[in-house]
């Protein structure tokens, strides 16, 4: 199990947010946290640690009027660590070159597959074309009904028809190079992981997987590293002393090597 970092970026500054309260509408979230650093600062540290496949969220909509300052600072944290970051947020094949020639190792997608409730496969060639499957990382971030979890879409407003299976994941993996599962029930309350969807998700041992939600103690890293059988990566927010939380982060990265 490796440590995945992360800066997720809303209306232009570094933040932690509930997942579940993102509203395009004014621009609004609920937040745990907001930095004073800038996102080239958490580039440079996670540099420092030699910490590799952290992913940079830009938080806002493309039509957002804080969307170009949130972008900003995307490419400022990419060209301080070229190479070692990730980036995810409006990605589509037209402009996911531009993050990658600013220094992303891959561009993260959701919306732009997972459209009007379904996958639209001829979207998904599209960006394999543009960039390359070694370049992409599919985000099937998901929310918990009474039929499983379902994929949710737009900053995690919008829920599709499709649930998150071992089999959806075979299929998708033949387009990817890993993984990022927001477990958005959960995303930024740092009150337990899901136990259920990280069992499923360690369960299938195909493509590199990171899974994020929920982290908010060392019992649940040791949680996650038992059921998802050491294949399942993790991020951890709010609830790390970065982000104003208690857990250490280079506690937090030598307890997952």
């Amino acid at each position: 199990m490796e440590f995945r970092p992360c800066i997720d970026i809303h209306n232009g500054k570094v933040k932690q947010i509930v997942g579940g309260s993102l509203k395009d509408a004014g621009n609004l979230a609920t937040e745990n946290f907001v930095a004073t650093q800038d996102a080239a600062f958490y580039a440079k540290l996670y540099k420092d640690a030699g910490i590799k496949g952290g992913h940079i969220i830009l938080l806002n909509a493309v039509d957002s009027e804080y969307y170009q300052a949130t972008k900003e600072q995307a490419l400022l944290a990419l060209r301080n660590y070229p190479g070692g970051l990730q980036v995810g947020g409006g990605i589509t094949p037209g402009n996911a070159k531009e993050f990658l020639d600013a220094g992303a190792s891959h561009v993260i997608v959701t919306s732009y597959v997972f459209k009007d409730g379904r996958i639209h496969y001829e979207r998904l060639m599209e960006l394999v074309n543009a960039v390359g499957k070694e370049h992409l990382v599919l985000d099937i971030s998901c929310k918990k009904t009474d039929k499983g979890y379902v994929v949710v879409t737009d900053r995690w407003q919008k829920m599709t028809d499709e649930l998150v299976t071992k089999e959806l994941m075979d299929k998708l993996s033949e387009y990817c190079d890993e993984f990022l599962v927001h477990a958005v029930d959960v995303e930024g309350k740092a009150e337990g992981i899901e136990k259920e969807l990280a069992a499923m998700l360690g369960e299938w041992q195909g493509k590199p997987i990171t899974y994020a939600g929920g982290v908010h103690s060392y019992e649940d890293l040791d949680l996650l590293k038992k059921l998802g059988r050491e294949h399942v990566n993790v991020t951890v927010g709010s609830a790390l002393d970065l982000f104003g939380g208690k857990l250490a982060w280079e506690k937090v990265l030598e307890f997952c090597k």
